[in-house]
């Protein structure tokens, strides 16, 4: 089964805080992942100021600069994972470096039925 593993942070804290995992050991890990056969796609995204959301409202796209809602942490990555269950998704999740510096948010990719 799929599941996304969000990573969320505080970017201002992301590289500054003790635990901070440095880019290296991110891309270790990702390729540890990837050698388990388990790895779809990871991503490490830019600053959330570089966001733009996309609203559609009565056939009218509007666009706003940055994220969708103002919050204490942002997403920051996410890793696509092919899981046997919940309980090895959450055991990659809660090796992703990241995660000592915020929270990774697991949820199960949903088949669209036609």
């Amino acid at each position: 089964m799929k599941y996304l593993c969000l990573v969320y942070c505080d970017e201002s804290l992301l590289h500054s805080l003790p635990e901070s995992p440095a880019d290296a050991e991110c891309m270790a890990y990702a390729e540890s992942v990837q050698g388990s056969g388990r790895m779809l796609a990871a991503e490490a995204l830019k600053p959330v100021q570089t966001a733009t959301t996309v609203r559609v409202r009565g056939g009218q796209m509007s666009l706003t600069d940055g994220p969708f809602a103002e919050t204490k942490e942002q997403l920051a990555g996410f890793y696509l994972v092919d899981a046997r269950d919940l309980n090895e998704a959450l055991n990659i999740a809660k090796g992703i470096p990241a995660a000592r510096v915020g929270s990774v948010e697991v949820r199960p990719v949903r088949d669209l039925q036609p």
